[in-house]
């Protein structure tokens, strides 16, 4: 049960870091969180490294003795997704390039829809007691 809550939550970090830009468009701040993401999905594609959420699900499934749950939605169709048996060096290489592109061209688009810069102000302080003037 664990290990199927990490491998959702790998998934979802996974459809960020591709698509994750997107949400820029909507909010710009989600930027914040998805350029860094987004980073590590190409690097940890690039550099032939194990994400860490990898052998936390290998170790959570081995101590569940999920043998019996092996038929589950998630380890038949989700998994197979992630570790798919077709990964080569050469096809980790293209996915983290394909991420790169991708994100390029998303935050392309969104600096262009906001005139030349992603605007990511953080909220504004709030006023103090002493007029217009912030608190220190």
């Amino acid at each position: 049960m664990l290990a199927d809550t990490v491998v959702l939550a790998h998934g979802a970090f996974v459809l960020f870091v591709g698509l994750g830009g997107l949400l820029a468009l909507r909010w710009p701040r989600v930027t914040w969180a998805h350029l860094p993401a987004a980073t590590w999905g190409v690097v940890v594609e690039w550099a032939d490294w194990m994400c860490p959420l990898t052998p936390l699900e290998n170790w959570l499934r081995a101590g569940g003795g999920s043998e019996d749950t092996a038929a589950g939605f998630i380890v038949s169709h989700l998994v197979p997704v992630l570790y798919p048996a077709t990964l080569t060096r050469n096809v980790q290489v293209a996915l983290g390039a394909l991420v790169l592109v991708v994100n390029v061209c998303v935050y392309g688009w969104v600096i262009a829809r906001q005139g030349g810069a992603i605007s990511v102000r953080l909220p504004l302080r709030r006023r103090g007691r002493s007029g217009g003037r912030p608190d220190r």
